[in-house]
């Protein structure tokens, strides 16, 4: 196996330090522990973790959760070290392999974040508004994005 090799499996609360160790490395106001226990509390979530091969070391995680009758992408990262390895693709493959590919998804997103808006966009997400002054730490807006049926036609058309 090459260094490149990982598997996607269920995140479990044995993971939880590694996540932790990765949130904080990742973002300027990560979450807590007490956030990460609850969505993986959730019987309706889904919660992904992408682990090295061979070893099993964390390299990134994904956490969503269903409301009703839409996923909402609640918290994606990869690991610097392993990032444009294909890592945080994967994970959003196996999330709409499991939830199903005809489901509704949102999420949010940092307009400045163009490497994440552009992976949604080739997953068929699309901006559908704003929330602003979403993030705490600078007070950034955050774009929406959904993907749906209809997104995913029109890039499945237009690709």
């Amino acid at each position: 196996m090459t260094d490149d090799s990982y598997s996607i499996r269920r995140l479990s609360y044995a993971d939880l330090p590694q996540v932790i160790a990765i949130e904080r490395r990742t973002f300027t106001t990560p979450w807590s522990l007490a956030m990460f226990v609850l969505e993986l509390s959730k019987p309706s979530g889904l919660c992904l973790a992408a682990t090295a091969e061979p070893g099993g070391a964390l390299l990134g995680y994904l956490m969503c959760s269903r409301f009703d009758t839409v996923w909402h992408l609640m918290n994606i990262a990869v690991d610097q070290s392993h990032r444009r390895r294909g890592i945080a693709w994967a994970l959003l493959e196996r999330m709409v392999e499991q939830a199903g590919p005809d489901e509704q998804y949102t999420l949010e997103v940092r307009p400045s974040n163009a490497p994440a808006i552009t992976l949604y966009e080739r997953l068929g997400f699309r901006a559908a508004g704003r929330r602003p002054r979403y993030y705490r730490d600078n007070g950034e807006d955050a774009l929406i994005m959904w993907r749906t049926l209809q997104t995913t036609s029109r890039s499945t058309a237009s690709g």
